[in-house]
């Protein structure tokens, strides 16, 4: 009798049927008892570690349709905490040309570094965040965070001076470490490889719909100048921050945790998410065992993904794109308007730049997962930022710059979330996949403190100085991402050797599993 209909007929077997007996032999079991989180876990994956089960065990499910549930329940939440957190570090450029500069008597230098000092510590405070995250319930720490830097955005509306803004955007940085690579590791923690670059574009998109809507807001927030004896860049701060603690406190009891205590889910389809997730990445057959990944906790999985050669190479193609993201984010209302438009015009352009950006960032996301390609799609963006950088440093026209920096915003927002997607998915076994995610940020984000120092008061109308930094970037973010991609397709091809020649039949799994990425088994995406 075949495996597979013993476990049909045998309810009380490791596994049980994987159909309605497994949600019977869990009710059975904890009948009288409410489970833990911790037992939930331990549950969960014991069933989809058991013996003998394999993908096929599950083929009575709709993958499509729990993929439907885990989307509806978490990328809508997901995205309006990323836009806000974007929200709230880039309506500075809001502010500062609806007086800000001029009311806290700041010269053109000063503005630059308290744009700077934000990403120092939020750059320096992003992988200690990551780390907390895999030990602590996501549905308590994003929120958490989230209560702070609402709280210090707030708070940024009653500063008096400029080092008051300083110190505020210190702390902004701090509290606002945590969210974006938290969320950016919490994908991965939902969804396999070839699907995460679309949830993690929908979440990104939220940054470009954040832009749109912070001009939006901007526009009409202005309107409350002298309300309660206040100027109208000081409301934009504080109905922002209130807003962001306000949308914090509804995400700690909408936020879920990880699949296996996902209550909209049932046993069976959480131990079907839980298997997909663990087995992914590795070469299937007869020649090449399935070997889970290890996703506990240890301290040499952090140390493997700081001595990562594909990290620190992705950082490069990372900044590559992030310094034309942080220039277009925190100076393009202030380019716009020194093309010779008013305020309120230059705050309403933004709207299609970002509305646009959106837009194409699923729309290629879409295609690279159903492709199953990465570098291909990011190669094509970066070539086409370099082209509206150009347009913007060879011409003095208003018209042509305002081309120019619309075409590589287009650009640039589908080519981030892709790249965050292609090392996640090099990066196996959770730990190290969220502590090299929280390295390729930390680190990557650096490039905003540069960025926030390329557009220079002095140098406007035309920021030639600036558009000509952010295109010298790109440059090397090309090159970067061919060295991945040779290396990548050097290695695949090596194991494809040693597999041939069943080198793999000399580890165990359990090294395998210790292994990871360098596993025998495993293949880089490209």
């Amino acid at each position: 009798m075949e495996k597979a209909e013993v476990l049909k007929q045998d309810p009380d077997s490791p596994t049980g049927s994987l159909n309605k007996p497994l949600a019977a032999r869990h009710e059975h079991t904890h009948s009288h008892s409410k489970l833990t989180k911790a037992e939930e876990i331990a549950q969960i994956d014991a069933l989809a570690a058991a013996e003998g089960v394999t993908l096929a065990s599950f083929k009575h499910l709709d993958e499509k349709k729990i993929l439907r549930k885990m989307d509806l329940r978490l990328i809508p939440m997901l995205a309006l905490l990323y836009l806000l957190s974007f929200l709230d570090r880039g309506n500075i450029g809001n502010a500062k040309i609806e007086g800000l500069t001029e009311d806290l008597h700041m010269t053109g230098p000063q503005y630059n570094w308290c744009l700077t000092v934000f990403f120092f510590t939020y750059s320096a405070f992003e992988v200690p965040s990551n780390l907390l995250l895999k030990k602590l319930r996501p549905s308590i720490w994003l929120p958490t965070i989230m209560v702070c830097w609402g709280t210090v955005m707030t708070l940024m509306g009653i500063v008096q001076s400029y080092h008051g803004l300083l110190i505020a955007r210190i702390f902004l940085g701090v509290t606002e470490a945590g969210l974006f690579p938290g969320v950016a590791y919490y994908i991965t923690m939902w969804y396999c490889r070839h699907e995460a670059q679309l949830r993690q574009a929908l979440f990104f998109s939220a940054a470009s719909i954040a832009g749109a809507f912070s001009g939006l807001l901007a526009y009409g927030i202005a309107h409350m100048d002298g309300v309660g004896g206040l100027a109208g860049w000081r409301w934009i701060f504080i109905l922002e921050g209130i807003l962001t603690v306000l949308v914090a406190i509804l995400a700690y009891f909408i936020l879920f945790d990880f699949p296996e205590t996902a209550s909209f889910l049932t046993p069976e389809e959480r131990a079907f998410v839980v298997y997909r997730l663990k087995y992914q990445g590795q070469v299937q057959g007869h020649t090449a065992p399935q070997v889970a990944q290890d996703d506990q906790f240890r301290w040499k999985y952090v140390k493997s993904a700081f001595m990562d050669w594909q990290i620190w190479v992705n950082i490069w193609v990372y900044w590559g794109i992030v310094c034309p993201l942080y220039g277009i984010s925190l100076f393009l209302p202030t380019i716009i308007k020194a093309l010779g438009y008013q305020s309120s015009t230059a705050q309403l352009l933004t709207v299609p730049i970002y509305i646009t950006a959106a837009v194409l960032a699923i729309g290629v996301a879409y295609l690279s997962d159903r492709k199953g390609k990465r570098s291909p799609f990011i190669l094509v963006c970066l070539c086409i930022m370099a082209v509206g950088f150009i347009m913007c440093i060879s011409s003095h026209k208003p018209g042509v710059i305002y081309a120019g920096v619309f075409i590589a915003a287009c650009a640039l927002y589908p080519a981030f979330p892709g790249n965050i997607t292609w090392l996640s998915n090099n990066l196996a076994g959770s730990t190290k996949r969220a502590t090299g995610q929280a390295i390729q940020i930390a680190i990557g984000n650096l490039a905003g403190a540069m960025a926030s120092n390329f557009y220079r008061s002095k140098d406007a109308p035309h920021y030639i100085l600036g558009h000509a930094l952010e295109l010298s970037f790109i440059g090397v973010g090309i090159i970067a991402l061919i060295i991945l991609v040779i290396n990548y397709r050097r290695i695949n091809a090596k194991r494809d050797r040693q597999m041939a020649g069943g080198m793999h039949n000399g580890y165990t799994p359990e090294e395998m599993s210790a292994l990871g990425d360098r596993a025998l088994t495993f293949r880089y995406i490209l």
